[in-house]
């Protein structure tokens, strides 16, 4: 039983030691949140910019799905503000750079994966294929 105990004690040890050689002072850990949104977001706006590219001919798509985008950005904005709706955003302390980075980027690829049907298309035999071109 004592074995188990000065293991358990080691690992524990370890762990400490991993958590401590690891941490982050808060600007730190805002400033990598907000460098994951912007990767998020120009991976957007490449997939988006795809769509554009792969789809020019289609004018009347490529014209709503512009204003889908601009909707999705209304809503993008206005459900930031849901989640932190204090005038004054200081009021959330220090790690609000960090969680509106974070939620952000979620919103963010929750868009891009939209946007990759797209790119990717539907399967031939998809009934329900709208706008998306089928791909074999």
């Amino acid at each position: 039983m004592r074995e188990i105990k000065i293991g358990l004690n080691v690992i524990v040890l370890i762990i400490l030691l991993a958590a401590e050689s690891s941490a982050q002072t808060q600007g730190q850990m805002n400033d990598e949140a907000c460098r994951k949104y912007q990767q998020a977001e120009a991976e957007m706006n490449t997939v988006y910019k795809q769509v554009l590219a792969e789809y020019k001919s289609e004018t009347t798509f490529i014209k709503k799905l512009g204003a889908a985008q601009r909707a999705w950005l209304v809503f993008r904005d206005a459900h930031l503000e849901a989640l932190y709706p204090e005038i004054d955003k200081t009021r959330y302390g220090s790690v609000y750079p960090m969680c509106r980075c974070d939620a952000l980027s979620e919103l963010t690829r929750e868009r891009t994966k939209m946007l990759k049907k797209w790119t990717t298309g539907n399967k031939e035999g998809d009934v329900c294929t709208g706008s998306v071109k089928i791909k074999r």
